[in-house]
């Protein structure tokens, strides 16, 4: 085990930043914390950008380009910051067969955004799962939490609307 003197500085004076730096400690700085780590700060900022990337790094003394290679390789962590509503279309084979490519082409023609985008006003970001785990609801969507079944892309898009503007 590596001797550590002292925490890397935190990269402000935001609190949730002590609170990640806490994740690190309680698991001795070492980088088998690192998925831990980034959930953490996932989980208070909402995303993980170059300045959480250089800092967790840093914390846990592993090259960059690790962190990153587990921030894009897992699904559940973003680089970018979420739209204050999140619509994830399945796209595993029985959603896809029944219609999933129909319900992303509605969505990108009200909306304007494909899979991994959000909206420019912060509102909507759109996402896809290799599979949510309904196929006998197929096709299926999650919109903000709430599984969404054999939907069509008119009810989808009224759903996103009745979450955008309630």
């Amino acid at each position: 085990m590596q001797t550590y003197v002292g925490a890397p500085q935190l990269p402000s004076d935001d609190k949730r930043w002590k609170i990640v730096e806490a994740t690190a400690r309680r698991h001795g700085r070492e980088p088998h914390a690192l998925i831990e780590t980034l959930h953490t700060v996932q989980e208070c900022f909402g995303y993980l950008d170059e300045n959480a990337l250089r800092f967790v790094a840093s914390v846990l003394r592993v090259p960059l380009s690790r962190v990153y290679g587990a921030a894009t390789f897992y699904h559940f962590f973003t680089l970018k910051p979420k739209g204050k509503h999140t619509c994830v279309v399945c796209t595993g084979t029985a959603c896809y067969i029944k219609g999933a490519p129909l319900l992303l082409k509605a969505i990108e023609r009200r909306h304007g955004i494909k899979p991994g985008e959000t909206t420019p006003d912060g509102e909507l970001s759109v996402l896809t799962a290799r599979c949510l785990g309904s196929c006998g609801l197929a096709p299926a969507a999650v919109m903000d939490s709430a599984v969404l079944g054999k939907i069509a892309p008119e009810d989808i898009l009224a759903r996103i609307e009745r979450g955008i503007h309630p």
